[in-house]
């Protein structure tokens, strides 16, 4: 199953409402605090993140099996775990962007409410 979860936007300017995510070197304005689910994102200079995700939006998928998603997928960000209960891997997709989340947790916050 693949459902559409948010679009990422990268920004240069500061945004009300960001959080640092200081081990990833980032400023996040989460898809939730936006009544159309977009996350802005200001990186830090040494930010070690594509320049892909840097500068090109992103739309993204929660999934329910992110590895059997990525098999045959051009790989831009392998899998990791921003946040306990939720495992994130970027893609290329004709030459964009586009974010995988597989959410282990069933009543993580970032997931979105089942229809």
């Amino acid at each position: 199953m693949r459902r559409y979860h948010h679009i990422g936007i990268p920004t240069l300017e500061s945004k009300p409402g960001e959080t640092h995510l200081k081990d990833l070197k980032c400023f996040v304005v989460s898809h939730q605090k936006s009544e159309f689910g977009v996350e802005w994102m200001r990186f830090e200079d040494d930010a070690k993140v594509p320049d892909l995700v840097r500068f090109v939006p992103h739309v993204a998928f929660e999934v329910t099996d992110l590895s059997s998603e990525l098999a045959g997928r051009e790989m831009l960000i392998p899998p990791n775990s921003p946040s306990e209960g939720v495992r994130v891997a970027f893609i290329v997709e004709n030459g964009a962007p586009i974010e995988l989340l597989e959410f282990t947790d069933p009543k993580h916050p970032a997931r979105l409410p089942n229809d």
